[in-house]
């Protein structure tokens, strides 16, 4: 069974940046997958952030376009979230998720995740 374990997040002034890392350890048969990073602020919905699948096709959030970057190391396990030039707005927990049993881009959605970690918290001070 998958375990995700995320990491980096902090408190950053507005503009500076964060590395997010998601560990996955645990044995699945499929060596790639769908993963995805979301994100939860005090008082609102989870929110999606960014998805990749495993022929490294990405999407990213409208409110995070050409300031975040996702991706991932197969050898590693490991998937990234590069955040730059960031904003008040972004603070919030973010969560890594997977979709184990995704091995196709077809199958890669925002609401297919299976698996969850315990989440990073990011702050942004203006």
């Amino acid at each position: 069974q998958v375990q995700l374990l995320e990491s980096g997040g902090g408190s950053v002034q507005a503009g500076g940046s964060l590395r997010l890392s998601c560990v996955a350890s645990g044995y699945h048969y499929n060596p790639d997958y769908c993963m995805a990073w979301f994100r939860q602020a005090p008082g609102k919905e989870r929110e999606g952030v960014a998805i990749i699948d495993i022929n490294d096709s990405t999407t990213v959030a409208d409110s995070v376009k050409g300031r975040f970057t996702i991706s991932k190391n197969i050898a590693q396990k490991t998937l990234y979230l590069q955040m730059d030039g960031l904003k008040p707005e972004d603070t919030a927990m973010y969560y890594c998720a997977a979709d184990p049993y995704c091995n196709g881009g077809y199958c890669c959605r925002w609401n297919g995740m299976t698996t969850w970690g315990k989440g990073t918290p990011v702050t942004i001070s203006s």
